[in-house]
């Protein structure tokens, strides 16, 4: 790779040397020479820290790193994909369902992990719909032909009408107040739906819901993904009976 000119001109106007920036970031001396004679991009917490000594923009010292991390084509609203829903940071279900304020969708035929995974998701779920917010749950229909087929395929004793069951049980109990409506439609591919941030899961063979291939969506432009995914929801919600 090219010599990192910016680097070398930012570090001689510091009036510091290879080592010294070494020093300061705590690695190792060649390290840092290899950023400026071969070009190495260092890890992006060494290129902040870098950028903050020197007192210089990022984008002015790796304007390519730059460039690469600011999506512009088909997939700028992709956040991240994961291989399997329990891969998700741990946190992130609840960090969506308590930073949202304006809609909350709960596609998933059963969303009875939700219950499992987000400490006080009951109260934190009341307040939203207290506050204003749409929340929604279009859960599976557990009297369907197609929840009893795959209740065979997936043979677990945790069957899929008990697991819808007790999600209908947590929002009575925690008096939620969310809309619910039931279809079999989404048996395959969960939506969930926080302000301008999506969860999409898409079942996998016979596995779980958990084995599910997950990935994060942020709406960034009409008409694209994220409003293709929410459209799929509406529609399924405007055919599926009122409970």
């Amino acid at each position: 790779m090219a010599r990192n000119e910016a680097l070398r001109t930012a570090l001689g106007s510091a009036g510091l040397t290879t080592v010294d920036l070494a020093t300061t970031l705590a690695v190792d001396p060649k390290t840092v020479e290899r950023w400026v004679s071969k070009g190495r991009l260092p890890h992006p917490r060494h290129r902040v820290k870098t950028a903050e000594v020197l007192r210089e923009d990022v984008g002015m010292l790796w304007p390519e790193a730059v460039r690469r991390s600011v999506k512009l084509g088909a997939d700028r609203e992709m956040i991240a994909v994961y291989p399997r829903r329990l891969d998700l940071p741990r946190s992130l279900f609840g960090d969506l369902i308590g930073s949202a304020t304006s809609r909350l969708w709960f596609g998933g035929y059963t969303s009875y992990f939700v219950w499992l995974d987000v400490e006080g998701a009951g109260h934190v779920l009341a307040s939203k719909t207290a506050s204003g917010a749409d929340v929604r749950f279009l859960l599976g229909d557990p009297n369907s032909v197609v929840t009893r087929h795959r209740e065979e395929i997936e043979a677990t004793p945790l069957t899929i009408s008990t697991r819808i069951a007790m999600t209908r049980a947590e929002l009575t109990k925690h008096e939620v107040g969310a809309a619910v409506r039931l279809s079999d439609r989404h048996i395959a591919m969960s939506v969930w739906v926080f302000d301008d941030d999506m969860l999409v899961s898409t079942h996998i063979g016979d596995g779980l819901g958990q084995d599910s291939v997950t990935m994060h969506l942020r709406r960034r432009q009409t008409g694209g993904a994220f409003d293709r995914y929410a459209d799929h929801f509406e529609q399924l919600w405007a055919v599926a009976p009122d409970e």
